[in-house]
Formats: structure tokens, C-alpha cells, sequence
């Protein structure tokens, strides 16, 4: 199934804007420049700059925000006034096409900085790969149990994208984490079995045993996006 191109959000911003602006394009020779605009005028124009400023932003966060303003105006007015060039449909086959090529460079690009980094990582003091692709470097070796994948872990972690940014941490909200080991992205599940309870390690992830293509929509982590966790295990609750 074929999703649309742009969020609600973005859909929502158009057509408001779409309908504002027709209403100003229609008074806009009735203003005379040398009079006080009236309070509704006004608040239209606020209005319609805040639509402009959302619509601005949902497109940058969709990844265009190099769009030509000049060409996006003409395109507007142009089909304001009826005469535009390009139906609809076409207008759509078009930002279909592109958003899809756009993603997919975008999903190249991922992959490919999440493979150099493990490549050049593998290659520092105490990296250890194992088959999988996975790296980890225990910085504390524990001494307690170390989990099967059926057991339940309790655990503070900090999450970070490559460039370092914080996704997530237990740490930051002040409690641990229990979970089902089998329950959790396939890294965590084949990492946490190389821990003992007490032990601190970092983990390094590769795209294909994280998130993939499919990360929490609206969140912070991109399609095809490398991860590195700060883990420590607390301790290990058997369920065999």
C-alpha cells in the first residue's frame, strides 16, 4: 500500500492555507494601503503566516527544505487563478515519485554511515565483533548470572545515534527497566547473554539487528540507523 506522501499535518496546512489564501487573493484589491487594517484583517494575517510557518516546517521535516519558494508560489497561484500547468494528479505522481527517490537515497546514506563506523570501530582497543555483526566492549565485567534469552533482565541503559544524540535512557528517569530478553530488538537479545549482572557494557549495533526500516514512527531514530547502548545489567530473573 502506497502511503501518502505527506503527514495530515502537512495535508491539513495546505488546504488551510489554500483556503486562506484565496480569501485574501479576493480582498486583496479592496485594501487601500493607507488604511488601518481592521482587527480580523489582521488576525488573518497572523494566521496565515503561522500556516505558512507549519507548512514550512512539515515540509523540511519530510526532507525538502530545499524546495524552490519561488516555484511553490507559482504553482500556488497559478492553480488559484486556473491556469496552472500540471493537474493535480499529475502534481501528485510527481511528489510521489520524488519523496519515494528521497527516501530511498536517504536510507542508502544511513546504511552506508552506519557501516563505516562498525568497520573503523571494529579496529579500537577491546572491540569485540561476534558473527552477527554486533560489537561490545565491557567496560565492568559483573560476576553474577548471565541471562538466557527467556529470561527477564532488569537493566539501565542509555540509548544514542551515532553523531551521539540521546534517543532514550533509563537513566535520565531516574529507574530501571525490566523486559522478557526475547521481547526486545534482536542486538539487545544476543548482547545481554554476553553480560553478567553487575557488568557495564557499551553495545554497538548494526541497522539490521535494531530498528531496520521500521523504527517508532515520530521518534528519534531514523530507518536504517546504526545504534550504540550503554547497558547495565542489574540483575537476571530465570524463567526456566
Amino acid at each position: 500500500m502506497i502511503q501518502p506522501c505527506f503527514s495530515a499535518r502537512v495535508f491539513l496546512a495546505f488546504a488551510l492555507t489554500t483556503f486562506f489564501s484565496c480569501t485574501t487573493v479576493g480582498q486583496r484589491g479592496k485594501h487601500n494601503s493607507n488604511q488601518e487594517q481592521s482587527p480580523q484583517t489582521q488576525s488573518m494575517d497572523s494566521l496565515s503566516y503561522a500556516l505558512g510557518v507549519l507548512f514550512a516546517t512539515n515540509l523540511s521535516n519530510e526532507g525538502l527544505s530545499s524546495v524552490n519558494g519561488e516555484s511553490l508560489r507559482s504553482g500556488f497561484e497559478a492553480t488559484l487563478a486556473g491556469d496552472a500547468t500540471m493537474s493535480a494528479s499529475e502534481a501528485d505522481a510527481l511528489v510521489r515519485a520524488e519523496m519515494t527517490k528521497l527516501k530511498e537515497m536517504k536510507a542508502q546514506a544511513a546504511k552506508e554511515e552506519g557501516e563505516t563506523f562498525l568497520r573503523n570501530n571494529a579496529n579500537n582497543d577491546g572491540i569485540v565483533t561476534t558473527e552477527s555483526g554486533l560489537q561490545y566492549k565491557h567496560t565492568i565485567e559483573g560476576t553474577g548470572a548471565s541471562p538466557d534469552a527467556t529470561d527477564e533482565v532488569t537493566v539501565h541503559y542509555r540509548g544514542t545515534l551515532l553523531d551521539g544524540t540521546e534517543f532514550d535512557s533509563s537513566l535520565k528517569r531516574g529507574e530501571p527497566i525490566s523486559f522478557p530478553l526475547n521481547g526486545v530488538i534482536r542486538g539487545w537479545t544476543e548482547g545481554l547473554q554476553l553480560m553478567k549482572e553487575g557488568g557495564k557494557t557499551t553495545f554497538y549495533i548494526p541497522q539490521d539487528l535494531a530498528y531496520g526500516a521500521r523504527p517508532a514512527p515520530g521518534g528519534a531514530i531514523p530507518p536504517y540507523a546504526a545504534l550504540i547502548f550503554e547497558v547495565e545489567l542489574i540483575k537476571v530473573t530465570s524463567k526456566n
